[in-house]
């Protein structure tokens, strides 16, 4: 069964359990998709799903930040319950070791030599940790390999 099956069968449990909260972000996830959909003109697989749930838990995490800062701590609280529900549709979320023998092996894939190759180290690992780990922790952990 695909992701995009598993979200619209929890949009009907959530509507026969009357879980609002749950329900309002699963259609929130539900119109993301179909946006995408529509931005791309074709059905998405799994690991484009699996972007765009990213994208959504990145900008709740960012709105944490912003109602922190505002001292709105109702909000705060209803964004962290938020990025739970999304979270159940994330891949398992990648180690700090994993992605360290990640970066080692897609070095030594593209024989990189320094800071300018970062890009190429990049390139091979944002596929493969998207969603599953943080993108600027990871070019902080790549920057940090190559300037050594």
């Amino acid at each position: 069964m695909s992701l995009t099956s598993d979200i619209q069968a929890a949009i009907i449990k959530a509507m026969k359990a009357q879980d609002k909260e749950k329900l309002s972000v699963l259609r929130m996830l539900k119109a993301s998709i179909s946006n995408k959909q529509i931005e791309l003109g074709h059905e998405l697989s799994d690991e484009e799903v699996v972007a765009v749930l990213a994208s959504e838990v990145k900008s709740r995490r960012d709105s944490i930040n912003d109602f922190k800062k505002g001292k709105r701590d109702d909000l705060v609280t209803m964004t962290e319950k938020e990025i739970e529900v999304l979270k159940t549709y994330l891949p398992e979320p990648l180690s700090e070791e994993q992605v360290s023998k990640m970066i080692d092996q897609a070095i030594s894939n593209v024989n990189a030599s320094g800071l300018r190759d970062m890009g190429k180290v990049m390139g091979q690992l944002s596929s493969r940790t998207k969603g599953r780990f943080d993108g600027s922790k990871l070019a902080s952990l790549v920057k940090d390999k190559l300037g050594a």
